[in-house]
């Protein structure tokens, strides 16, 4: 029996999504406590990897099971072991052989930007500058749809086999006064990319450089020619789609 576990999580106290060596990931936490609940190892695959200090408003990750498993046992089971900044919301039956990372069809990511000082938003939110200029970002922020080699802003030394990324939808969003957030859907994301993105928007936003020379900054396909890597904090993966679920409700963001 093969399940889907739908959750979320708050990326601080976090080394990433991926298990590794001597550090705390989400993706350990998770196997540790599902492998208390059922009693036997029981390793997960992740719909992708965030890196330290990303939130989710939703992940999937997939779980095998000798047999049918009770769900809201199981989900009370692993939300008392995981801590306080994992949340585990749902878990969906699926075909045996479903993919969480190989069939997502689209993954979007949200990253939130604020104009004022506040103590109650900056863990989760960019403090912007009050005279970005969000609409050049936007204007510029559309020729994101218009090419598909992002290597400009992919992450150097990786095991990525290529560069190619299908984005469907990149845009800053007003969500309340003085609160931003840019939204950007693809059927795949590069390491690092979102976050590369948004920090060579904000330097056309700071009028730093200009709408075609963001357009340069892509045909280069050089990692060094395009923006600093904006904060993780203000990172969310906020969906994830497949073929054989309905739409999924993300947990809300602040």
């Amino acid at each position: 029996m093969r399940y889907f576990l739908q959750l979320s999580y708050r990326g601080a106290p976090f080394h990433g999504w991926q298990t590794q060596p001597n550090a705390v990931s989400v993706q350990s936490t998770i196997e540790r406590a599902l492998t208390m609940a059922l009693r036997r190892e029981t390793p997960i695959v992740g719909a992708g990897r965030t890196d330290a200090g990303v939130n989710a408003s939703m992940m999937l990750a997939h779980f095998d099971a000798p047999e049918p498993v009770d769900k809201p046992v199981l989900l009370r089971a692993v939300n008392s072991i995981v801590g306080k900044d994992i949340a585990v919301s749902h878990i969906h039956d699926v075909p045996a052989d479903a993919h969480a990372r190989f069939d997502a069809t689209s993954r979007t990511y949200h990253y939130h930007a604020i104009t004022f000082k506040s103590p109650f938003l900056y863990p989760t939110a960019w403090k912007a500058p009050a005279t970005l200029d969000f609409d050049l970002m936007n204007e510029t922020a559309a020729q994101l749809l218009e090419v598909s080699d992002f290597t400009s802003f992919a992450k150097l030394h990786t095991d990525a086999k290529t560069n190619i990324c299908d984005v469907r939808e990149a845009r800053w969003e007003p969500i309340a006064p003085d609160r931003w957030c840019f939204v950007i859907t693809a059927d795949r994301f590069l390491r690092n990319m979102v976050r590369a993105v948004v920090g060579t928007l904000v330097d056309v936003g700071r009028h730093k450089i200009t709408p075609s020379q963001f357009a340069e900054i892509i045909e280069r396909k050089d990692r060094c020619a395009a923006g600093t890597s904006m904060p993780a904090e203000a990172l969310f993966l906020h969906s994830i789609t497949y073929p054989y679920l309905p739409p999924l409700t993300p947990s809300p963001e602040p």
